[in-house]
């Protein structure tokens, strides 16, 4: 698997809001792997929230860490405030893993974690034919045409960090959390 080094105080040190409003880091996650999701409510994909928490408290205590970063960029699918956000995830999905404010992860405004991400790992391990299925939904539905490498594809795409501040994998949106290869390189992670 190819690893890609990215400077850990760039990743550790990039400023960011927790979804209750505190401004914060991600230094309190160095040493851990990382399971980085671009999320929304409004989203086709919306229940791979239940496997990100069941991947969550089946690693948890082995050090792995879920963070979940609230979208709007894709067909308007993360519509909420960032209350309504927090609101949502604990009653419709009892999500435990440390959720974020609400930004931008492809586009000008993209947030510069995403900006290191993409760029730092630039390609998606595939699931399935998802690029072309979201170019049919777009043209059919009056939305741009989905986003090209290396900008995030659609909500819930996943990049994995590994203790060392490496970035170790990017799964494509539509490979369920719960996939053997997802399991396969968090467990590697966590023995590295």
């Amino acid at each position: 698997m190819r690893r890609y080094n990215i400077p850990m105080a760039t990743l550790y040190d990039i400023p960011l809001t927790t979804i209750t409003g505190t401004p914060t880091t991600l230094a309190e996650y160095t040493g851990r792997p990382l399971l980085i999701v671009n999320v929304a409510s409004k989203c086709g994909l919306t229940p791979q929230y239940t496997a990100l928490e069941a991947l969550y408290q089946q690693y948890k205590d082995k050090g792995l860490v879920i963070l979940g970063f609230p979208a709007n960029d894709f067909a308007g699918q993360e519509p909420g405030t960032n209350e309504e956000i927090a609101t949502f995830c604990s009653t419709e999905y009892p999500v435990t893993f440390p959720l974020f404010a609400k930004i931008a992860v492809t586009g000008p405004q993209q947030h510069p974690l995403y900006h290191l991400l993409t760029t730092g790992y630039p390609e998606a391990i595939p699931f399935g034919p998802w690029r072309e299925g979201l170019a049919k939904f777009a043209a059919a539905h009056g939305f741009p045409p989905p986003t090209e490498a290396p900008d995030v594809l659609w909500n819930f795409e996943k990049f994995l960090i590994g203790r060392d501040g490496a970035i170790v994998a990017r799964f494509a949106p539509d490979m369920p959390p719960n996939d053997p290869r997802i399991a396969a390189a968090i467990e590697q992670a966590l023995t590295a």
